[in-house]
């Protein structure tokens, strides 16, 4: 197999990945002889492309599941999608209204059967993007969270938790997107910076007409849902008014005063209009004093008649311009302030949140929660890096029931059905509804018809909450091969930003399910973030298409470039640079291959290189070493760096300088042989990181014997060969000799093509002459001499206690050189003299600050040491 001159991704990613499908190297089976590693991906909504930080975590996970699989475990890499009832239902109401339909005028079968069409035809997407990326997963396993089994799945277990009596139906607060016509949970909230404004109103005392008590607000259109006023009963301000009434202004509706320790004193004027229908503090402020709830807003963010005629059905943005205009002419607001302030915004339609009274299905969650959060605490599961454990315990400490009801028809539909009466029975279906209805009403004679089902479906969480246990379909049959084998998984990739929302609730279920946690690992990623440390978004416009990268880089390139600078927890800087320096490191891998692939064996040549390969075998198996420690403690960007550093400096920049023969020179086959072994090692350490050219050089190997692929090959496990330590500690002495060597090149301007001498005075020249032949070779020498005193015209260096010398003559212009150096030890006398003047200045050593001191000190030292080189060179020249 003839090698390019060049590597060029487009000719090898797609051959290799389609091999790799068609020999079922991702596909995992039950194998009670080998260990189960089993991953499942955080499913990505139906309706999403590949982004920059899924190609962070999926690579991640993908180098994972591929060191997994080369140690000769069952591999298991669980793919799937979301349904993501929000997102999908949005976009689906969208391509109807490009064809003229809306979704008013469609029954809910009608709806849903254009939402699987257009599943159908893009839910999948994003999964064959992956394929692109090198992800190895087991894609006969692919799920949807919306499959019938699934489905059941989670029809199952709200059925089974409404039993146990931890679900139930309720009136509270939630977060309300008036444009999409649901609740949405904190995650799906994304609170924006803004200009907001400060509206002071009057409430005029009822005791004493014309006086009034200022009231600061941002949302002035709910003051018709007030029913008190509070301040902090720490407040002197007010102390007096405590108990008195207040008329709310243009309403005239009679309020009292009231204290509660919520309200902040330094905000606003250190009072709070009290309106428990629309925001969480006065909810709670309502339910400690028992106050009255009035909601004033409709569903779609419109007032209702409770805001009175003028106001009604008006959008509430608009009523908040109408009646700060009314408050102004009845001379009842003060003032109008701009402030910064945060707006709570949902995530999929961009609508303002109302916070809002509303009744919905909750989960409790103080029962799951306890249990999960030992388990993370006792490091049962470990979250990586650690430091995240704090804000998982403070999030499961104070953990609120969930709202676990939307308002859409995409979606798993709630099972509760109503009876006439307005009761309600929940159950898996509507036959086994009929029977429990008929129980509890104790009316045989209703039928089928006389049962409406919940509109509503359950919260997408909901049933990703289930994943590690639903994929292998451990609700249908909780004792089937697959749940027994694959379960629990290993580990998980995913973001902080859903270490609740997903995570903790994903442990939840498995101890209340499987009573063992889902996973062992959390392997929490960074935000991939802009060079301004933006957050990337394709409405910023400061994200690059992942696809592009891949096809201008390679997936390889790309791979690497994002783990370069990634460690776990902490956000990764993009820069085009990463994904540069990963193509560079694919062409010098390739370049490498090429040169040793050049190399011709005369079987007549003897070992000539044992030095170099007893060094390189040692630092191999001490990379290795360090590289399976930095997997064990989930340091990926640390493991990815050790094999870089390994396989760029050590290996190309150090091992192959070190063997490879003169210009068309054939090489001895034994070092061919241990440097192909070398080869074979590295393209396997490299495979998890960078599947495609790994295997395409593992395949140029051919001609070594039939051969399987380095998908599936051994990982490497080495041990320290006997002298190791002593193999590393002399090459470093040499190669501080050659380095010594080429700085003086560097200082003198000789290139590394003119041959130069090297003189060594030692009183120990056993090393020296041990590695006389690869210092020569490395340094490019053309006489290695041992002396007692120093040659004329000579520049020296010192290394491992010996000293060694570089002749200049018929190198340099000895003249000139020496006419520099005395230049240069000139400056430096005068230098350091107009230091030593200047610390000798009593009057600045008594007014200078300290740093100023340290850096005058720093600088007379540094002085000194320029010195006493320039001096040295000197005396060489003599």
């Amino acid at each position: 197999m003839s090698l390019a001159k060049t590597y060029s991704p487009a000719d090898v990613e797609a051959k290799w990945y389609q091999r790799w499908q068609e020999k079922g190297f991702f596909q995992a089976h039950v194998n009670p002889k080998k260990q189960p590693y089993t991953v499942v991906i955080p499913p990505p909504n139906v309706t999403g492309v590949l982004h920059m930080g899924h190609m962070l975590n999926n690579t991640i996970q993908d180098v994972l599941v591929r060191r997994a699989r080369m140690q000769g475990k069952e591999a298991c890499w669980v793919p799937g999608t979301d349904h993501a009832s929000i997102a999908t239902e949005a976009k689906v109401v969208a391509m109807l209204k490009e064809q003229g339909i809306n979704k008013k005028d469609l029954t809910r079968e009608e709806f849903l059967g254009h939402a699987f069409a257009w599943k159908e035809k893009y839910g999948g997407i994003i999964l064959e993007q992956l394929k692109q990326l090198g992800a190895s997963c087991d894609w006969s396993r692919t799920r949807f969270t919306m499959e019938p089994k699934l489905t059941e799945a989670v029809l199952r277990v709200f059925v089974d938790l409404y039993r146990k009596g931890l679900i139930y139906r309720g009136v509270r607060m939630v977060n309300w997107d008036p444009q999409g016509g649901t609740a949405i949970s904190d995650e799906e909230v994304i609170a924006k910076d803004v200009q907001g404004k400060m509206f002071h109103l009057r409430y005029e005392l009822v005791s004493e007409p014309g006086h009034y008590l200022t009231v600061a607000t941002s949302r002035p259109e709910t003051i018709m849902a007030d029913v008190a006023v509070a301040v902090n009963p720490t407040d002197p301000r007010y102390a007096a008014l405590v108990g008195q009434q207040v008329r709310i202004p243009l309403v005239g509706r009679e309020v009292p005063i009231i204290t509660d320790e919520r309200v902040a004193v330094d905000f606003g004027t250190g009072t709070l209009k009290v309106t428990p229908a629309h925001d969480l503090v006065d909810y709670e402020i309502g339910l400690a004093h028992n106050l009255p709830v009035i909601d004033v807003l409709n569903d779609d963010g419109t007032l209702n008649e409770q805001a009175g005629a003028r106001y009604a059905g008006m959008d509430r943005f608009a009523v908040r311009r109408l009646i700060a205009k009314d408050l102004q002419e009845a001379g009842l607001l003060d003032k109008i302030e701009e402030y910064a302030t945060i707006a709570q915004t949902s995530e999929r339609t961009g609508a303002v949140i109302e916070p809002k009274l509303s009744l919905q299905w909750f989960l409790k969650m103080e029962h799951l929660a306890k249990p999960a959060l030992e388990v993370v605490e006792n490091d049962t599961i470990k979250l990586h890096p650690p430091k995240f454990k704090n804000m998982y315990r403070v999030w499961m400490e104070n953990v609120r029931d969930w709202c676990i009801s939307r308002q859409l028809w995409w979606g798993q539909r709630i099972p509760a059905y109503y009876l006439p009466d307005g009761s309600f029975v929940v159950a898996l279906s509507a036959e086994e509804a009929l029977g429990l209805a008929r129980e509890q009403s104790g009316n045989n004679e209703l039928q089928a018809s006389d049962l409406r089902q919940d509109e509503d479906v359950l919260d997408t969480w909901f049933s990703s909450w289930l994943w590690p246990i639903s994929v292998f379909d451990g609700f249908d049959d909780p004792d089937n091969a697959d749940i027994n084998y694959f379960y629990p998984t290993n580990d998980l990739v995913t973001a902080p930003e859903i270490l609740f929302f997903w995570v903790a609730r994903m442990i939840m279920a498995g101890l209340e399910y499987r009573q063992e946690v889902p996973f062992r690992n959390v392997y929490l990623t960074g935000i991939v973030r802009d060079a301004l440390g933006r957050k990337m978004s394709k409405q910023l416009g400061n994200s690059p298409d992942p696809l592009d990268l891949i096809r201008d880089f390679g997936a390889d390139a790309v791979r690497t470039g994002m783990l370069f600078s990634s460690p776990a927890g902490n956000d990764l800087l993009y820069d085009q640079k990463l994904i540069d320096q990963g193509r560079n490191f694919t062409n010098k891998l390739w370049n490498a291959f090429r040169l040793v692939k050049g190399w011709e064996p005369d079987a007549t040549l003897g070992f000539a290189n044992a030095q170099a390969v007893a060094w390189f075998e040692a630092k191999l198996a001490e990379a290795v070493a360090a590289l399976d420690e930095h997997f064990e403690k989930f340091r990926m960007s640390d493991a990815l760096l050790a094999v870089y550093k390994l396989v760029w400096d050590d290996f190309c920049s150090q091992y192959l300088e070190m063997v490879k023969p003169a210009y068309q020179a054939p090489i001895d086959p034994e070092t061919l042989r241990r440097t192909v072994d070398f080869l074979e090692t590295l393209l396997k350490l490299l495979h998890p990181f960078m599947p495609f050219i790994t295997e395409e050089l593992w395949h140029e190997l051919a001609e070594r014997g039939p051969r399987d692929y380095v998908c599936v090959a051994h990982w490497p496990v080495l041990t320290a060969p006997a002298g190791a330590a002593e193999a590393l500690a002399d090459m470093a002495k040499a190669q501080e000799i050659v380095a010594g060597v080429r700085n003086i090149r560097n200082q003198k301007n000789i290139g590394p093509t003119k041959q130069v001498a090297l003189a060594v005075k030692t009183d120990d020249p056993a090393l020296v002459q041990a590695y006389a032949p690869l210092i020569s070779k490395l340094a490019n020498l053309s006489e290695l001499t041992f002396v007692q005193a120093a040659p004329a015209a000579a520049v020296g260096f010192v290394a491992s206690g010996s000293e060694f010398f570089v002749p200049l003559d018929g190198q340099v212009d000895v003249a000139a050189e020496r006419a520099r150096l005395e230049k240069e030890l000139t400056y430096a006398l005068g230098f350091r003299d107009s230091v030593n003047k200047k610390l000798g200045n009593e009057k600045f050593v008594a007014n200078a600050k300290p740093d100023v001191l340290e850096r005058e000190r720093q600088k007379l030292a540094d002085a000194e040491a320029k010195i006493a080189a320039l001096e040295q060179g000197l005396q060489g020249m003599e």
